[in-house]
């Protein structure tokens, strides 16, 4: 299998010029694109490769529509030519996201057909407590997020472990460590309760230094933000991830 890389633009670009610019830089084979909702429709023309992706789905998905201001369904995604969307980022429950709300939000977006990218991971001050106090943190995390989901429902589902403490610092993980918490989350899931081997994803300041590594470690693939809204650095850590 081929490693998945993820490219959540965030809140960027400014312009659908640079947009299209961006979109065109990550145009590959195994590469999701995931800009803001006002871009989807401009970076859905010009992929020609990869994938397209959404940062966020709401947790509800009324066939007609509904008094949900500003929300964005599953539903209004597919017909936008949405495959992918990630679910539970680290900036989303900083901002008060439940796990109740996440779960729910997995629920909607597996309904309609699209592939989930869910986003689990720990703060500094779990992680000074060492790897097992995160390990336990993860693991409550995806019991909370996955509750109810069928089992036949799993393949369209991924996970992106991203340590919250690495985010934006320009230091990822080490490679062992993020090894080491990467397979304790395919444990963790396979064989119970779910009864799945995931795809699992490694987001924390993934960059162009250091792709090669962390695609060498057991991650399926990468979870990369700032990074990929560069058009220079995303394309270098492209060519560098061909060669890991």
């Amino acid at each position: 299998m081929k490693k998945v890389i993820v490219a959540n633009w965030k809140m960027h670009p400014a312009s659908e010029r640079e947009a299209i610019a961006l979109a065109r830089a990550g145009d590959r084979e195994n590469i999701v694109i995931a800009p803001p909702f006002p871009f989807l429709h401009v970076v859905r023309k010009t992929l020609k490769r990869a994938m397209l992706g959404a940062q966020d789905v709401f947790f509800e998905n009324p066939k007609q529509g509904g008094a949900y201001t500003s929300a964005v369904s599953a539903d209004m995604l597919k017909n936008a030519g949405v495959k992918w969307v990630v679910v539970g980022h680290s900036e989303r429950r900083t901002l008060g996201e439940t796990d109740a709300m996440i779960n729910e939000k997995i629920k909607t977006a597996l309904k309609v057909g699209l592939t989930v990218l869910l986003c689990v991971g720990e703060n500094r001050n779990v992680r000074k407590k060492g790897l097992r106090a995160a390990e336990r943190f993860v693991k409550k995390q995806l019991e909370r997020d996955l509750r109810g989901i069928e089992k036949h429902s799993t393949k369209k589902v991924l996970i992106a472990y991203e340590p919250i403490w690495a985010i934006g610092t320009g230091k990822a993980e080490k490679v062992e460590e993020t090894t080491a918490m990467i397979r304790f989350i395919k444990k963790t899931l396979y064989p119970k309760p779910y009864s799945f081997f995931p795809k699992v994803l490694y987001g924390g300041s993934v960059d162009e230094r250091n792709i090669k590594a962390v695609l060498r470690s057991s991650a399926d693939g990468v979870l990369v933000g700032g990074s990929s809204i560069n058009e220079r650095i995303f394309k270098t850590l492209l060519q560098n991830a061909n060669r890991a």
